[in-house]
């Protein structure tokens, strides 16, 4: 360890951290402005080898982003559209057609849109029917807290009616996005038209409380602070404390293009391993930190694998909000292509399904379908 950590104000909360012990919010805000990145990196990898092994994830999953038409305003997105003429709204048949042109198995339809006022509610159980019915071995992770409230506030619904109907249409989970940072100064400037933070806290409790796990996010890089970043680690803490209902932890690197928000350009590579490796350590009670290559690049999501990831997402296919922000990595990548990722890394690859489950055609490997 001696070796291992050169900035001396990091050896104690290794220390803490080693024995099992919670992070303060000292301790993250130390972590973050520590100039000791390999030292940072070789707590949060011990923490990470300690608690979840060698194991990395990945999954053959398929994005739907169903509509573009969006009327919450928020300052720092590239993807949405106000004008219904100047967007898109998914048919059922479109849905389906996206599905069936994956290629090989599936095991996770990732589904996220804009909030879109002009779409009744029955569309929204049909489109996982349709899943469903197109593919019933496919789990359904579909909308994020804030899509969640705008249904309940549009159709005159509790969020347990909402999730009652969602989940005899066939919803498995939901994904964990527009948490953005849970800061009111945030809220206030940079997406004050849709749920705020106490408001994301209160949707995530009740779909746990109703059986349905969820992840979380946070998109960092833009004109938070770390203390912010950091607070916003420690609710999320809380409530896992809680309910034990959140899977995983994606940090979003903001993108830059595009958008009204006036910060020219995203985090740079040291503050995005910084802020996985910090995640690791302040989510104690968090198994898996996803390192989301199609956001930070497939090389820095590999390098992430050694400050706390455990998993780098999946196949992806057709994704749209991020790349509308300014990515420039791939829309697919292959499963053979994950695996060697990994691999390279001196990980161990584990397909899964949306649940951290094994898909079943994993434990038979003449089962998989090829994918060139």
């Amino acid at each position: 360890m001696d070796d291992s950590i050169t900035d001396r104000k990091l050896r104690p909360i290794y220390e803490k951290a080693m024995e099992g012990k919670r992070l303060s919010r000292e301790d993250g805000i130390a972590l973050l402005a520590t100039d000791d990145l390999p030292g940072l990196g070789f707590i949060a990898d011990s923490v990470r080898r300690e608690k979840v092994g060698d194991t990395v994830y990945w999954v053959r999953n398929l994005h739907i982003n169903y509509t573009d038409i969006c009327a919450k305003g928020c300052t720092f997105c590239a993807f949405a559209r106000i004008k219904p003429d100047e967007g898109y709204v998914y048919t059922h048949e479109r849905t389906a057609q996206e599905v069936n042109a994956y290629p090989g198995q599936l095991a996770e339809v990732h589904i996220v849109g804009g909030c879109n006022g002009r779409i009744p509610w029955e569309y929204y159980p049909e489109m996982i029917r349709v899943i469903k019915r197109e593919s019933p071995q496919t789990h359904v992770k579909a909308f994020t807290m804030v899509e969640l409230d705008f249904f309940a506030q549009k159709f005159k619904l509790t969020i347990e009616d909402v999730l009652d109907q969602l989940k005899e249409a066939g919803l498995d989970a939901c994904p964990g996005g527009g948490a953005e940072v849970f800061s009111n100064r945030l809220h206030s400037h940079m997406f004050r038209h849709k749920a705020g933070p106490m408001r994301w806290l209160e949707v995530a409790e009740i779909c746990h409380n109703n059986g349905v796990k969820t992840n979380a996010t946070m998109l960092f890089g833009h004109i938070e602070t770390h203390k912010e970043r950091i607070v916003h680690l420690e609710k999320l803490r809380e409530l896992q404390d809680k309910t034990g209902g959140f899977q995983a932890f994606i940090p979003l690197v903001y993108h830059a293009d595009n958008n009204d928000l006036e910060v020219d350009h995203g985090p740079g590579a040291v503050d995005i391993l910084k802020t996985v490796a910090v995640s690791r350590l302040m989510l104690d009670n968090f198994a898996h930190i996803k390192a989301y290559w199609i956001l930070m690049g497939e090389r820095l999501a590999q390098i992430s694998l050694g400050f706390g990831a455990n998993d780098i997402d999946g196949t992806v296919v057709q994704e749209k909000i991020y790349h509308r922000a300014g990515a420039e990595t791939p829309m697919l990548v292959t499963p053979k292509h994950l695996e060697r990722l990994i691999r390279s890394a001196g990980r161990i690859p584990q397909e899964r399904d949306a649940l951290y489950g094994r898909p079943a055609w994993s434990l038979e490997p003449e089962l998989i379908e090829a994918v060139a």
